[in-house]
């Protein structure tokens, strides 16, 4: 394998008003890796929260997930970054303080603290996960498991504030609701860079679709970072290249002109 794909799902592989994957995208990632370029999704998704791939599911070679705080390559874990107990208890004791509810992802589960309405709302209705268990206590998953990511849902103000608060942690914001917080040495950048690297495939062979903040990282690693047509603006500033949004062909546009079909 000596090229590989690097996609985000929602808001590029994945249409936030259909939950679907648009045909187009299906066919030309088929077509790359029939001509030997691996396939790679790279998410802030827990992975049995993945959903809306399954036109290319079997054609997937590895995985970024959780905001690249777990990534894997078949049965092989390639990397694992779990956040400090310090900084998970900073940040519960903060949301609790302020009463904001904050997604707790586990290595094996996912609870909620201080749930709210919105969380349901958000994961539900906007990204169709449903397979979270939103009113499931946080503190069984805190006590037995190291945590990959907090998502608290507040306004980037508020964030600014709480990452005082973390000693050892980033924040990387695609939803205007919330953010997600992981270690520090967890980002998708530092993801793709662990497989690439575990597979032997030069960087500047790497491309990366995005459409959200938490897509920065890879634009500044992948050898040509692509920006949708619907990403936000400090995605677009630091990509190579600005295709159309994921509901007007911007993957297949994409790679049609840069694969040279």
């Amino acid at each position: 394998m000596e090229k590989a794909i690097f996609l985000d799902i929602d808001g590029t592989l994945v249409s936030f008003q259909t939950h679907t994957m648009p045909a187009s995208a299906v066919a030309a990632l088929r077509k790359a890796h029939e001509q030997g370029v691996g396939i790679f999704i790279s998410t802030g998704r827990f992975y049995n929260t993945i959903a809306g791939i399954e036109g290319i599911r079997d054609l997937v070679d590895g995985y970024i997930t959780v905001n690249g705080a777990f990534c894997f390559v078949g049965d092989e874990v390639v990397c694992c970054n779990p956040i400090s107990p310090a900084d998970v208890e900073a940040v519960l004791a903060a949301c609790t303080r302020h009463d904001f509810p904050c997604i707790v992802v586990g290595e094996q589960e996912i609870a909620v603290h201080n749930s709210k309405p919105i969380v349901r709302d958000t994961f539900e209705g906007m990204l169709n996960i449903r397979n979270i268990a939103f009113e499931a206590p946080a503190e069984p998953v805190v006590r037995s498991q190291r945590i990959l990511q907090l998502t608290p849902f507040l306004t980037p103000q508020e964030e600014q504030a709480l990452m005082r608060r973390t000693s050892d942690c980033i924040s990387a914001r695609w939803h205007p609701a919330f953010t997600d917080i992981t270690a520090v040495a967890a980002d998708k950048g530092k993801g793709m860079e662990a497989i690439a690297r575990h597979l032997n495939i030069p960087l500047e062979q790497c491309i990366a679709f995005g459409d959200g903040g938490n897509d920065i990282s890879m634009m500044r690693v992948a050898g040509i970072g692509v920006a949708m047509g619907n990403a936000v603006p400090e995605l677009k500033a630091a990509a190579d290249v600005v295709t159309t949004s994921v509901d007007d062909d911007g993957i297949a546009r994409a790679l049609q002109e840069i694969m040279k079909w």
